[in-house]
């Protein structure tokens, strides 16, 4: 692949051309030229597009694509084509599917429906064997065939010696398990966050309580196995302050967080509209002030859109009855640039990358390509002509965002919107 970007504006720390306005020439996929008013004797394709920004591509830890099983919600081909219109060149796909995705083969089939696309997918296999928690899946098979971490995604595992088990058995080849934190003893039937709105609602809670006991819980099974975990979509205040002690004491912890438990408190149910019912549920401001000084202070590692397409039979019902999720990578870049400066945006979206295995590629000459191309001062209100996604679940319809992506350029591929 041969291009020649024209006047990309360029937002990479770690890139001796950091926020200075240049040429970029890529020639066979790595950047040979970096420098103002490059020329194109050889006539290669010329991109060039209003007020264009470029940085490192972007990365998702936990999207969800349907296939195997709900291609009725999404397939993998229509996924990766939403993942490569918001900005993402790379995304780990969650073994949310039917049957779930718990051995070597199912990875193996994941990776072939993936080949060849500009965006990178990275499966991430089921922790225990149909997410059932009750026997270890075929953890080293899986990572064998390319799995990237284990997940039994919004399934916590109930039974602590499994999870010990699975911390202690992964540290041998450097295996990442993922937990997911709520203590469904404790979560019961509710459907929201436990508090005065829930009550006013009529609504069953799901207290912090069932989310920080199973924080609690990991961290110490993760001090006794010397293990490597990773906590997906917190969405508490003690949940940040735990997980803030476990990394004073060096242990080998991350965590994120969901770009809409950032955007959302659980006052916005007051219509019942189930687009806002998600899991984690939404929590209170003063959790949302606790999660924005995790960001700040470096507990909570990276953001994720948590991106999960539902058809609307599962959630055009009663609140109770609605299936948790929502669709978020056509609105990340968005929703977060409406909390954050474009800086931390950008490092936000790049950071969870080396946790996950993936290289991070400078801008800098010599290295390969793998950018995002964008607009960061667009102001827009998002609707569903802004959704790729075959699933219209969106939390931030209607909502008032600020940031377009103007494409991709990765895995030696141009993908544009």
């Amino acid at each position: 692949m041969n291009i020649l970007i024209k006047s990309a504006k360029i937002i990479d720390s770690k890139s001796e051309f950091h926020n200075t306005i240049q040429d970029l020439l890529i020639e066979k996929g790595v950047i040979s030229q970096i420098g103002i008013h490059l020329k194109n004797p050889k006539k290669y394709q010329e991109i060039s597009f209003k007020n264009l920004h470029v940085s490192q591509g972007w990365f998702d830890s936990s999207v969800c694509f349907g296939e195997p099983g709900f291609e009725d919600r999404e397939t993998i081909k229509n996924g990766l084509k939403t993942a490569a219109s918001s900005g993402f060149t790379a995304v780990a796909m969650n073994a949310n599917t039917h049957p779930i995705i718990d051995s070597n083969s199912d990875i193996t089939f994941v990776n072939s429906k993936a080949e060849h696309h500009a965006v990178k997918l990275l499966p991430v296999g089921a922790l225990t064997k149909d997410s059932n928690g009750v026997d270890l899946a075929e953890l080293y098979d899986m990572k064998s065939a390319g799995a990237v971490a284990f997940y039994d995604y919004k399934k916590s595992v109930a039974n602590p010696n499994l999870m010990k088990l699975a911390l202690q058995y992964t540290s041998n080849f450097n295996g990442l398990v993922c937990s997911f934190p709520q203590d469904n003893k404790i979560s019961g039937l509710g459907v929201m966050n436990e508090n005065i709105t829930s009550t006013s609602l009529g609504l069953k809670g799901n207290p912090t309580l069932s989310e920080e006991l199973q924080v609690a819980r990991d961290l110490f099974l993760l001090e006794y196995t010397h293990g490597k975990l990773h906590i997906p979509t917190i969405s508490t205040a003690d949940s940040v302050a735990l997980i803030r002690q476990a990394k004073k004491k060096k242990l080998d912890v991350s965590c994120s967080v969901a770009i809409h438990n950032l955007c959302f408190t659980d006052k916005v149910l007051t219509d019942f509209d189930t687009a806002y019912k998600v899991l984690p549920p939404l929590r209170t401001q003063e959790d949302i002030d606790a999660l924005l000084e995790g960001i700040k202070d470096g507990t909570i590692d990276m953001v994720t859109s948590d991106h999960n397409p539902m058809d609307i039979e599962h959630k055009k019902v009663e609140f109770d009855h609605a299936a948790y999720g929502t669709i978020g990578l056509e609105s990340a870049f968005g929703a977060l640039q409406t909390i954050f400066t474009l800086k931390k945006t950008i490092e936000l979206l790049t950071k969870g990358k080396s946790r996950f295995g993936l290289e991070k590629h400078s801008i800098n000459i010599g290295n390969k390509l793998d950018i995002t191309l964008f607009n960061p001062d667009i102001k827009y209100t998002f609707s569903l002509n802004d959704v790729v996604s075959k699933s219209k679940n969106a939390i931030f319809e209607n909502q008032a965002l600020k940031g377009k992506v103007y494409g991709i350029i990765s895995n030696n591929q141009l993908f544009l919107n």
